[in-house]
């Protein structure tokens, strides 16, 4: 193996690395913990750190991407579900769960979109989550009032959990089950007091665009 491989080899273990330490140093301090920090926990130098992501910004950057791939890896067990109801099961349950263990995802969308405005890429999912709401609706699982608007929503408010730290995520589970069957379609429902908001204006109010 030469040496220049080698080198790239180190410098993709080490940009692995500081990521992982990132996000683990972001959910104990949040997005504005010291760059030396993670330097210390990624037993790197300084320099390492600023060679990899030349401003605090281009790590969230990054951080933020990854976040978006990983809700991509989640779509294929979601729309693949055997049933509507199921799909919407599997939406609001794995994306709270990983909301609630990335408690600096609201303060990270938010520094990302005041970065760069034009970078928009949860507006993606609103056709895949229409079609999943419209699939349960049909089967008559989901009461019919409700939009893939309001599941990010639920899933928001179930991933705020996050906040109390572990010690809350065993329990975090009996709030999912009272949430799924509030979306239940039942004869004789109350229909919900307004309409909801677009796709787009929620994703830019999550990410305090105005």
């Amino acid at each position: 193996m030469s040496s220049a491989t080698s080198t790239r080899r180190d410098a993709r273990r080490n940009h692995e690395r500081l990521l992982t330490e990132a996000k683990a140093l972001f959910t104990e301090r949040g997005i504005d913990a010291p760059l030396d920090e993670l330097a210390t926990r990624a037993g790197v130098g300084a320099g390492t750190v600023y060679r990899h992501f030349p401003t605090r910004d281009a790590l969230l950057r990054e951080v933020y991407d990854q976040a978006i791939d990983m809700f991509q890896e989640l779509a294929p067990e979601i729309l693949g579900a055997p049933t509507g109801w199921r799909s919407i099961e599997l939406f609001v349950e794995r994306l709270s769960e990983w909301v609630a263990a990335t408690p600096y995802l609201p303060e990270l969308m938010r520094r990302v979109a005041e970065g760069d405005p034009g970078h928009r890429p949860g507006l993606e999912f609103e056709a895949a989550l229409d079609g999943v709401v419209e699939r349960a609706k049909a089967e008559g699982s989901l009461r019919p009032d409700v939009t893939g608007v309001d599941l990010n929503v639920l899933v928001n408010m179930l991933g705020s959990l996050g906040r109390f730290g572990g010690d809350y995520l065993p329990f975090w589970r009996r709030q999912l089950a009272i949430v799924l069957d509030g979306l239940r379609a039942r004869p004789d429902l109350e229909p919900l007091p307004a309409p909801s908001q677009s796709f787009a204006d929620f994703h830019d109010m999550a990410h305090h665009q105005r």
